[in-house]
């Protein structure tokens, strides 16, 4: 703990602190604990809690001078006491009980209360630190395994170990086994209401204690960092619940959300909005960043809902919106707010993942702020998420129809540093699996689906995939439920799984898959055009050396054998990868082992290759 300064003031209402965390909340020094809250508008603020009986009187805090941040030493209080803050308005005298806002531990919900925690964590992850820093994200493999921990974790809970703790080694060998780089995990942030799968937040700085401790929770970013697996954290400043401990009307009125519904209540959520543009909430959210990467050392945030926050007229009718300053629907706020937060964490720690989710056509969003962008370093490509499902919901007859939602992508792969996301949004709310999604006969959708995993591993892109898609289970996601992993008793589900782990593994040893994600040099087409085919093709490179790999996918359940495609080079080539071959299930058709490329001209190159095309397949053939 330490002290206030006038420097620590001064950007805090700028709107420029970071490090809140070292100043607000509960600090507990081995013989008192110190607790300072900001509450402005208030007459009288107190601590309560069970060591002094919950009595408003009993710990009266006093203001900081010049300031509206309130303190109180209060000796004996041991480590995980309760507590929680008594506010009077000094506008109408009511009085509201909260929660504290910077606790880093609360009781498990339903109850609400804030806990005193101690702080401080002995790290064993410094081999990982060191090597996550010194490579280039945007040029190495990422692949991305999302996860819901009180689902996945459901077959390892344990009565007498924390479900941090249990899951991290079956999750850190999961995550190896299958190949992927780095797991996601969905909001692990302090939320009452478990359904919301932590998206309403009302602790920005506490990990739920559902699953443990604060130190619980650090031992499985440790365990996963030890077995080589980044963490992703997903964050979300967009919106907060209404619950009666949280940030909503803190001291009985608007304090952390805009004071106008029109800017400070989301309809879609029936939830508060931040006030981005009040300084002091500025400085929150900006510390609940830093405070999940410095603290927890998450190699990454995955920020939730950028789009509701960089419109003002976000999911609202004519009338329902209030303009900025020039007339516009840009909401400046959120737009400074995010180039602050960016330019600061590339600054401090320049190997975190920035990642934005945002469903729009907002110009650089992972471009650097001094060009004008947002500052991120990747954004979620949803439209090529949609575009691709729904291409694939089209019964295969259909598809030549429909060729463009394959190749339009191409025009504006690199306008963004793209993520590639199959995630928890696809699966839930009456949208069923990805399994289901795909229409045919069962071996026809199986089929699709390797053959969907094959096109998303083959696109320029960083990759991402939701636990249990991994399984082709039958069932949309149930956070109430473990994953069904009895499915693997069935050849084909097996096939699936085997399939993504070795795509996984061909994407990370294949500089030529991932090198090349964010670089115009990174991807050619050779054929984008047959569409009565329904077949594309086209050469993905390493561009700092002459690594190529050729993908050539078959969208329909024809095998199309002899099928000549124009190549850069003749001589030998050698096939990688078959998404139909027999190990995964398939057909077992299709070219499968060494090829030799003819001085045969072909899509205007002067050597080419004759494939078998496997039906809903996708072939991965690189020169030998």
């Amino acid at each position: 703990m330490r002290s206030w300064t006038q420097d620590d003031l001064d950007r805090f209402h700028r709107g420029q602190h970071f490090d809140l965390h070292t100043l607000l909340g509960a600090h507990w020094t081995g013989q008192a604990v110190v607790f300072r809250v900001w509450a402005p508008g208030a007459s009288r603020v107190s601590v309560v809690g069970d060591f002094n009986g919950w009595e408003t009187d009993a710990s009266p805090m006093v203001k900081l001078e010049g300031s509206e941040i309130w303190r109180v030493r209060v000796s004996g209080v041991p480590v995980g006491a309760c507590y929680k803050f008594r506010i009077q308005s000094a506008r109408d005298g009511s009085w509201v009980e909260k929660a504290d806002p910077m606790a880093i531990q609360s009781e498990v919900p339903p109850r609400s209360a804030s806990k005193v925690a101690a702080r401080g964590h002995r790290w064993k992850d410094v081999g990982w630190m060191k090597r996550r820093d010194a490579e280039d994200p945007w040029t190495q493999a990422l692949s991305v395994y999302e996860v819901h921990l009180g689902s996945w974790g459901r077959q390892v809970q344990a009565e007498d170990q924390p479900l941090y703790r249990a899951i991290a080694e079956p999750l850190a060998d999961y995550a190896v086994e299958m190949g992927f780089t780095h797991v996601e995990l969905m909001p692990v942030m302090e939320h009452p209401y478990y359904p919301s799968w932590g998206y309403q937040v009302t602790g920005y700085f506490a990990p739920t204690s559902r699953y443990g401790s604060p130190e619980d929770f650090k031992a499985l970013v440790e365990t996963l960092h030890r077995r080589g697996i980044g963490v992703i954290l997903d964050w979300v400043p967009a919106h907060f619940p209404s619950d009666g401990h949280g940030l909503f009307k803190f001291n009985g009125d608007a304090i952390y959300e805009h004071p106008d519904p029109r800017r400070g209540w989301h309809p879609d959520w029936s939830t508060a909005i931040f006030d981005y543009g009040r300084p002091e909430v500025r400085s929150f959210l900006l510390s609940s960043a830093w405070y999940w990467i410095e603290q927890f050392h998450a190699d990454g945030l995955r920020v939730d809902a950028v789009a509701s926050m960089l419109y003002l007229d976000y999911s609202r009718d004519d009338g329902e919106w209030l303009p900025n300053a020039r007339g516009g629907r840009e909401n400046d706020d959120a737009v400074s707010l995010f180039q602050l937060l960016n330019q600061e964490v590339g600054r401090r720690s320049p190997r975190v993942l920035m990642m934005a989710e945002d469903s729009t056509a907002w110009p650089g969003v992972s471009r650097p702020v001094e060009s004008g962008g947002l500052g991120f370093g990747f954004k979620w490509d949803m439209g090529w998420m949609n575009d691709t499902l729904r291409y694939f919901s089209k019964d295969p007859v259909h598809r030549k129809f429909h060729h463009n939602d394959l190749t339009f992508r191409a025009v504006y792969a690199q306008s963004e540093n793209f993520v590639l996301p199959l995630s928890h949004d696809e699966v839930v709310h009456g949208k069923g699996s990805l399994l289901g999604k795909m229409p045919g006969d069962r071996w026809q959708q199986f089929a699709n689906l390797r053959l969907l995993f094959g096109s998303m591993f083959a696109q320029p892109g960083k990759k991402l995939l939701f636990m249990g898609s991994e399984l082709a289970t039958d069932e949309e996601w149930n956070c109430d439920k473990a994953l069904p992993w009895d499915v693997l008793d069935q050849a084909e589900n097996r096939g699936v799984q085997k399939l993504v782990a070795d795509l996984n593994r061909l994407y990370v040893d294949a500089p030529a898959l991932h090198a090349g994600d964010h670089s115009s040099e990174g991807f050619e087409w050779i054929d984008g055009g047959d569409s009565e085919q329904s077949v594309v093709s086209f050469l993905r490179r390493d561009p700092g050396s002459a690594k190529t790999m050729l993908v050539v996918c078959n969208y329909t359940p024809t095998p199309r054998p002899q099928y000549r495609v124009g190549v850069p080079t003749s001589g030998a080539w050698h096939v990688a990868l078959n998404t139909d071959a027999a190990e995964y299930t398939g057909s077992g058709f299709g070219s499968m082992a060494d090829l030799t490329a003819d001085e045969v001209p072909c899509h205007g190159r002067e050597a080419s290759l004759c494939l078998d095309l496997p039906p809903l397949g996708a072939l991965f053939i690189e020169v030998a």
